[in-house]
This record gives structure tokens, C-alpha cells and sequence, in this order.
């Protein structure tokens, strides 16, 4: 019985992972990229469909404890699989006309997944160890892809030093906190008394290890380049899934293991928050290059989804949640909008002012690329607004008040270079004509399809809050 719970618990994780080895297969036997991207879509397509339906079960533990799936869980793997079929829909056209459309990126895509869906189940620090290196292995190779362009190499080796580095701060707070604790498990963690220099140091240690993962300021300095340097499709990939499985990880390690109501955690998170979305959204208005004005303005994102963490709610957690689903729809789509500019090599569209005049030759894209930005800017009707509206409203309920309006006033000064785009496509004349091709079926797909949730979850939010309201989240809070 315990086996067959454990396979079930897995299944997601596990279609993911046998799509991987198929791709490998499918490169050494037949060596047709086709092949291997039609297994890679159609492995995390039926992943997704198998994560929905654990939605409505209780959460429920597996793997003696280590991994728990089904309610928020479930929730979690979902976001993190929706970004990452939008960014496999998006890539193979952009892929291709880079020169870099292999069936080697597929695997490793799913291989990453694969890390993150192991992250979003963990219920024990060992767990999250395993889930994070599996995927981030694989995220330093993906970031350096372009191997002939400096800056693909140099966003490979910053990521991976860094990421490295990042890991020891971890690994090493992993190691204090069973030293106090005398366990990884969360919910033993949870329970026991923590006290101590060595039980504090491991907080600290891992919180930062956290950070770096999620780009919070002051350890987001990787972020920009790499983000500038990745293939624009592998970069939408980056920032909405591996971040998505890392907030989630994140939430259940601070409500199980951490007791966010500890003065001491609250505080230093408060003051985290505050510096990524002020720093996040005042360097963003000085750039130029459109990829680095996303790279910042994904900082000040993770720093308004730790808003709603800090209130250490029920509804702190489900705004998060919610905030996670609705930045993943509208940052794949505004990155696959770049990427579909970027792959015509006449100018260097990841700079703002090679964009002057587009809004003309290519409306359709265009309207595309403004709603998406309007949506990250946090403006009605899009699931922006929602998303946000929610973290800061969980926030004031718990009397955070001067932190909301820090992240309310961050959020209306984003809405400056996000206009300013718009300014350069509609309101600035192009000194030249480019020729664009036109979009793969698939990719104009997958651009509509994302701007239909887009637009869709932004006036109609109430069903997927209903699924959010129904996550039991007493086990987590009786702790606190």
C-alpha cells in the first residue's frame, strides 16, 4: 500500500523523467530534434493533466514523509509545468533560428523540471537539496547554450560560480539546523524547540541560499546577466519556473520547518522585501536592454511575492500561489514576444530603441507584447492586478500596512519603463526596414493562449481563488 502511495505521489516527476531518458534515446538512435520536442510537449502536457487532477485531493504525504503531493502542492507543480510547456511551445521556432534547435536542450529542460517538481513535494531538507542541484545543474548548462557568444558564456559562468557558492550557504544551513534539530523533516523540525547560535546560523544560511534562488535583493547580481546572456526562450524558462519551484519550496519550508511568526525571520524578510522591490524597479528605469529591464523587473516581482509570504496566512500563502500563476503567463509571453523580434538578426532588438516604430509594422506582436506589460505593471483587467491586489491586501490584513504601500508605490513606479516600451513602439519612427518572417502556428498559439489566461484570470479570478480557498493550510499554521 505504502508503494503504491509512493508511485502515485511520483507520477508527475516521473512521466517528466522517462520523457527525458526518451529524448536521449530518441538523439543517439534516430537523431531527428522533431521527435525529441514532440516528447518533450507531450511529457510535460500529460505531467500538467496529472498534476490538475491531484489538485482537489488532500495533501498527503509519501516516501516516509519526505514528499507530500496533492492541495497546495499540486498547485505549486502546476505553475511550475505551465511554464515550462509555454516555454517549450516558444522555444523550438526561436531555437531554430539561432541554430540551436537539439534535442540535448529538450532533455535537459525536462531533466530541470524534473528538479523542481522533486522541490515543489519536498517535506524534508534533503528532498529540497536533491530537487535544487538536480535543477540547477541543468539550468547553468541551458544559460551558457550559445557557446560561440560571450555573453552566453559569461551568463553560464557567473550562474554557476555564484549558483555554487549559493549552495554552500545551503547545504552548510542545512547541516546546523539537523545539528540543533536532530532532523531534516520538516514537520520534526517544526515541533522541536529551536534554540541556539548553531540553530540560528543554519536559518540564516539557508534563507540565504533561498535568496539567491529567488534573485532577492541583495543577492541578485547574477540575475541581469544571465538573463542578458541565455537564450530569450530559456530565459522566460528561468524566470517563471525554477523561480515559481523555489517560492513554492520556500513557502512550505517557512511554514512547516521555520515558524514564520518568529520575530526574528519576519523582520529580516520584511527587509529583504522592501530593498528587492525598490532596487528591482529603480534600476530597471535605467535600462535600455529590454532582457536586463525584464531580469530587474523579475527582482521587484519576487519582492512583492515575498509581501505576501511575510504575512504568514492562509491567505499570505494563497496570494502567493496565485501571484506565482499569473507572473508566469504574462513574463513567458512578454519574453516570447522579444524572442520572436530577437531571432531577425537585421537589428538587436533586446535594445529599446531598435523597437522604435514596431508597433506599426508588426501590430499583431506589438498589442501582444503591451498587454503582457500592462499585466506585469499590475493594471485592470489583466491577472496582474489580481495577483498583486492580493499579496497586499493579505499584507494590510495582517497589519502590515507600511510595507504594502512601500510595494504599492514600487509597483506604480514600474509602470515607467513599461510605458516607455510602448512609447518607442508607437510614438518613436524607425530609421529602417526589417523583414519579418512570420511566427510558427505554434507560437502564435501559445503567445494567444497566454494572453487569453492573461486577460481571462483577471476578470474572472474567482475559480481558481475557490481552489486556492481550499487548501488546508491548519497543519502548517497550528505550528506558528
Amino acid at each position: 500500500m505504502n508503494l503504491l502511495n509512493d508511485l502515485q505521489a511520483f507520477i508527475p516527476a516521473t512521466i517528466v523523467a522517462i520523457g527525458g531518458l526518451l529524448i536521449l534515446l530518441a538523439e543517439a538512435l534516430a537523431n531527428k530534434t522533431s521527435i525529441s520536442y514532440w516528447v518533450a510537449v507531450t511529457s510535460v502536457a500529460a505531467a500538467l493533466i496529472k498534476v490538475m487532477f491531484e489538485l482537489t485531493l488532500p495533501a498527503t504525504e509519501a516516501f516516509g514523509g519526505m514528499y507530500i503531493f496533492g492541495g497546495a502542492n499540486a498547485f505549486g507543480a502546476m505553475v511550475v509545468l505551465i511554464g515550462t510547456l509555454f516555454s517549450l511551445l516558444l522555444s523550438k521556432d526561436f531555437l531554430a533560428a539561432i541554430g540551436y534547435d537539439k534535442g540535448e536542450v529538450y532533455a535537459l529542460i525536462l531533466f530541470a523540471t524534473l528538479g523542481m517538481l522533486t522541490m515543489v513535494g519536498a517535506n524534508d531538507m534533503i528532498t529540497v537539496f536533491i530537487g535544487l542541484e538536480t535543477m540547477s545543474i541543468c539550468l547553468y548548462v541551458l544559460a551558457g547554450l550559445v557557446r560561440e557568444n560571450k555573453q552566453s558564456n559569461e551568463a553560464a559562468l557567473k550562474y554557476f560560480l555564484l549558483g555554487a557558492f549559493s549552495t554552500g550557504f545551503l547545504l552548510y544551513g542545512i547541516a546546523l539546523i539537523y545539528g540543533a534539530t536532530g532532523s531534516t523533516n520538516f514537520d520534526v523540525i517544526g515541533s522541536s524547540t529551536k534554540e541556539g547560535f548553531v540553530f540560528w546560523g543554519g536559518v540564516s544560511l539557508l534563507l540565504v541560499g533561498f535568496f539567491f534562488k529567488i534573485s532577492a535583493v541583495p543577492f541578485h547580481m547574477w540575475t541581469p546577466d544571465v538573463y542578458q546572456g541565455a537564450p530569450t526562450t530559456i530565459t522566460a524558462y528561468m524566470a517563471t519556473a525554477s523561480k515559481s519551484a523555489t517560492f513554492v519550496t520556500l513557502i512550505f519550508v517557512l511554514a512547516n520547518a521555520l515558524n514564520i511568526e518568529m520575530v526574528q525571520i519576519k523582520e529580516a524578510i520584511f527587509w529583504v522585501a522592501v530593498a528587492t522591490m525598490v532596487l528591482g524597479n529603480v534600476i530597471a528605469i535605467v535600462q535600455d536592454n529590454v532582457k536586463r529591464m525584464l531580469a530587474y523587473s523579475s527582482i521587484a516581482h519576487a519582492g512583492y511575492a515575498l509581501v505576501g509570504i511575510i504575512a504568514g496566512t492562509a491567505e499570505g500563502y494563497n496570494a502567493v500561489l496565485f501571484y506565482l500563476f499569473a507572473y508566469t503567463l504574462m513574463n513567458v509571453g512578454a519574453f516570447g514576444v522579444i524572442a520572436f523580434y530577437e531571432k531577425h538578426k537585421e537589428k538587436d532588438f533586446t535594445n529599446i530603441e531598435n523597437l522604435a516604430g514596431i508597433g506599426f509594422s508588426q501590430p499583431v506582436m506589438a498589442a501582444l507584447l503591451s498587454m503582457f506589460l500592462f499585466s506585469l505593471a499590475g493594471i485592470p483587467p489583466f491577472v496582474g492586478f489580481i495577483g498583486k491586489y492580493k499579496v497586499f491586501a493579505a499584507a494590510i490584513n495582517q497589519g502590515e500596512i507600511t510595507l504594502a504601500i512601500i510595494g504599492v508605490l514600487a509597483s506604480a513606479a514600474s509602470a515607467y519603463y513599461y510605458l516607455r516600451v510602448m512609447v518607442y513602439m508607437y510614438f518613436k519612427q524607425s530609421k529602417d526596414t526589417v523583414s519579418f518572417t512570420n511566427p510558427a502556428f505554434i507560437y502564435q498559439f501559445a503567445l494567444i493562449l497566454l494572453l487569453l489566461f492573461t486577460v481571462y484570470f483577471g476578470v474572472m479570478p474567482t475559480e481558481l481563488s475557490k481552489i486556492l480557498e481550499g487548501f488546508d493550510w491548519s497543519s502548517a499554521l497550528s505550528m506558528n
